[in-house]
């Protein structure tokens, strides 16, 4: 869905769509196989081959965010639009802020791309300073994350755990109260050990060596490092939902306003 705003003065607006990445690219930038210095037509050639990115869409990248190298971006998909180089900077700093707070509950953006397809300007300079783009901007990007079926994500743990052979199934009690999952279980060869590799959400990971030493009679060492990011299931957008619940609680605990921002406060009419 297009997205509309309009600056303070109503002589500017800007239309915005956003869409998700193709699976890998949020993985291939934050890892730095892709990022912002690179030299744009290999960057281009990169995304058009791996991930059907179209090919002047790639060209014309203006900037990731936050912080220049997340793994959110801002393209520019408009043709023949006059004075569009004079607002860039503004758009790139509004970006920059709106992508560090993100709509639900003011974290990081991820995996997003918005494409700016057509823009209005007013044609005296001096009414499209960046006091009138940047505001209006952050506006348009936070009206198309709310647009978009926004989803959260959480962190994982890659845990390793070394134990005896006895002590495996506590370590797999421990795991299933605690949302995780393992993906990989192997008998070292000429020991009695077995090595098992799991997934854990971060936010259970408080207090799991005690429990994993408490069922396991102190056998089993766990070691977690950080793994990937993974989709939470659920809608925060829908009322009484488990999400709505987590997402209040977080803006709470930052003390902002516990509900999520009406989209009607970011999109604007024709």
């Amino acid at each position: 869905m297009t997205c509309l705003s309009k600056s303070p003065n109503k002589h500017n607006r800007l239309y915005m769509v956003a869409e998700p990445f193709p699976e890998g690219l949020a993985d291939a930038i934050e890892a730095g196989k892709i990022n912002a210095r690179d030299d744009p037509k290999e960057r281009a050639n990169a995304l058009a081959e791996k991930f059907d990115f179209d090919k002047n869409a790639a060209l014309k990248i203006w900037c990731f965010g936050p912080e220049t190298t997340g793994a959110n971006m801002l393209v520019d998909c408009t043709q023949g639009i006059q004075y569009l180089n004079e607002i860039k900077d503004h758009c790139n700093s509004a970006f920059q802020w709106a992508s560090k707070e993100g709509v639900l509950c003011e974290e990081n953006m991820r995996g997003i791309r918005f494409n700016l397809t057509d823009v209005t300007m007013h044609a005296d300079s001096i009414h499209r300073g960046a006091g009138q783009i940047m505001p209006t901007c952050r506006r348009v990007l936070y009206a198309c994350q709310l647009a978009s079926a926004p989803r959260l994500q959480e962190p994982m743990f890659l845990v390793d755990i070394t134990c005896p052979q006895d002590a495996v199934g506590g370590i797999y009690s421990t795991l299933n109260t605690r949302r995780g999952h393992v993906f990989h279980e192997e008998q070292r060869a000429g020991t009695p050990l077995v090595e098992i590799k799991a997934y854990l959400p971060v936010a259970e990971s408080f207090g799991f060596t005690t429990a994993l030493r408490a069922a396991t009679s102190g056998q089993a060492f766990p070691q977690c490092v950080f793994d990937h990011w993974s989709m939470l299931n659920g809608d925060p957008l829908e009322k009484g939902s488990k999400m709505e619940e987590l997402v209040q609680s977080i803006r709470t605990r930052k003390n902002l306003k516990p509900e999520i921002p009406p989209f009607d406060n970011y999109y604007d009419k024709l």
